[in-house]
């Protein structure tokens, strides 16, 4: 949770700011001048200090510059009379953020505040990674560990350049992230990032979503309707999973990359583009061109520029940092006062093998928000699959627990050992193996966010029988997106 100072010789005036702050995610404390300012800021940790110019005692002009070299990370928003404009400007000069005029409307201060905290997270994040990319929605990349500076490094160069780019890495590493960031700091940023999942699209509407259709070009085919492409001209288009895309379709898209141009469904007219194209898969694509399944001519025209996200596992030095980015995060949703991990937590943490990589971390965080009720994350309110150790359920009748351990290597899912406890009647032996597979299925489906291609593939399950198995479960797969 975030800390703000109020600091006025006003006190309706404050009273009215903690107000208009009180159903936002922070932490509001008062002073009434600017030497009173000072010492709370140098005796308490503050993120941010809202404050009057003319006070008796210190002015703010006096307090910015002492709590600036107390801590030059404290965000100080100016509140100001008109007649003061100068020496809010002044302020600015001095390190201020920004100033606000008197009287204060709430939404004009949210605002401002909501901006300062973002231009802080920003710094913070330049202090472990460099480059610090622009992204929408307040996401961030995190990362200080070798491997990640270095792919930071690469977007950098290649967020200059409109080549098409692939991006490898498996589920849940952040290769979305990684697209927005070459569009929003590349050359095409005040145009539209348009994204597509391509395992979403059915194969006989992929055409039309892709290029749009002319009314009539077929049954249901009620107006006319524009494609991504079309929709994102001058922009970037982002193909998600672009190794499911069916061979037929492959052809059709490789033209267009080629030629820069393509026809509507149902259309004799030929659109010309101006779109770059980043694509990206968690699939070993090299083995589906080997196995003719993927188009060697699509991939080479899409692997011009490659960039490999390294999984967790392999980049565990940024789970610390990735926590703390969560755990601002979760405090900000959940409106709690969490200030880190124990470091049994920590250790945990770094100990698993995340097959569903930041993602599942994130969902780990989140989880342990919902049932800590300390300071701290703790050992005990991470999930059973975290810490490593079985919880024991009584067998009725024996008072022992029966437990099933899948060791590692035993399940193709990324080498992950998982354990659950299964309720078990008189040691059942179809009762135990069916409890098996419906915990199984849900962990996978948690894995990897509800997605069914994803999971078939990852759990080596075939399609079908995932499908037939949830059904058969009672088990929805929307429940876990």
């Amino acid at each position: 949770m975030r800390n703000i100072l109020v600091v006025d010789d006003d006190a309706d005036l404050r009273m009215t700011v903690t107000s208009a702050l009180a159903e936002g995610q922070y932490q509001v404390d008062q002073a009434q001048d600017g030497e009173e300012a000072v010492n709370r800021v140098k005796a308490g940790q503050y993120d941010l200090v809202l404050m009057d110019v003319n006070m008796p005692k210190m002015s703010g002009i006096d307090a910015l510059k002492e709590i600036k070299e107390h801590d030059p990370s404290i965000m100080v928003i100016i509140l100001t009379a008109f007649s003061n404009i100068r020496d809010a400007i002044e302020s600015t000069r001095l390190g201020a953020f920004n100033y606000l005029e008197k009287p204060v409307r709430s939404d004009n201060l949210v605002y401002m505040i909501d901006q300062a905290f973002r231009s802080q997270n920003m710094v913070k994040t330049l202090s472990y990674s460099a480059p610090v990319f622009n992204l929408p929605s307040g996401n961030e990349f995190v990362g200080e560990s070798n491997e990640m500076k270095k792919i930071f490094s690469v977007i950098d160069r290649l967020a200059r350049v409109d080549t098409a780019v692939l991006i490898r890495g498996e589920s849940g590493t952040g290769k979305e992230l990684v697209a927005q960031s070459l569009h929003y700091n590349g050359p095409r940023k005040e145009n539209r990032f348009v994204a597509v999942n391509c395992s979403a699209i059915p194969e006989t509407l992929m055409e039309s979503e892709f290029f749009g259709h002319e009314k009539g070009a077929f049954t249901g085919a009620d107006s006319r309707k524009i494609g991504k492409f079309q929709y994102a001209e001058g922009g970037t288009l982002f193909l998600d999973e672009i190794g499911e895309i069916p061979p037929s379709m492959q052809v059709k898209l490789l033209r267009v990359l080629q030629e820069k141009k393509f026809t509507p469904v149902g259309s004799n007219r030929e659109i010309e583009m101006n779109v770059r194209i980043v694509a990206a898969t968690n699939r070993d694509l090299e083995s589906m061109v080997k196995e003719g399944a993927f188009r060697e001519d699509l991939f080479y025209r899409l692997n011009v520029l490659p960039i490999k996200l390294p999984p967790l596992r392999d980049r565990k030095n940024d789970i610390e940092s990735l926590a703390r980015y969560f755990i601002d995060k979760f405090n900000l949703r959940y409106k709690k006062q969490i200030k880190g991990l124990n470091e049994d937590t920590l250790t945990a943490l770094k100990a698993h093998r995340w097959p569903g990589n930041i993602r599942e971390l994130e969902n780990v965080l989140e989880h342990a928000f919902v049932l800590e009720s300390g300071s701290m994350i703790s050992l005990e309110s991470l999930p059973e699959r975290i810490k490593g150790i079985p919880s024991p359920l009584p067998v009725s009748g024996e008072g022992a627990a029966a437990e099933v351990m899948l060791e590692e290597g035993s399940v193709p899912m990324e080498g992950e050992a998982m354990s659950f406890r299964m309720s078990i009647q008189k040691f059942d032996f179809q009762a135990s193996k069916e409890e098996f597979e419906k915990q199984f299925l849900i962990n996978a489906l948690k894995a990897f966010r509800g997605k069914i291609n994803q999971t078939a593939l990852h759990a080596n399950i075939p399609k079908k029988t995932l499908l037939r198995k949830l059904e058969k479960y009672g088990i929805s797969a929307r429940d876990y997106t």
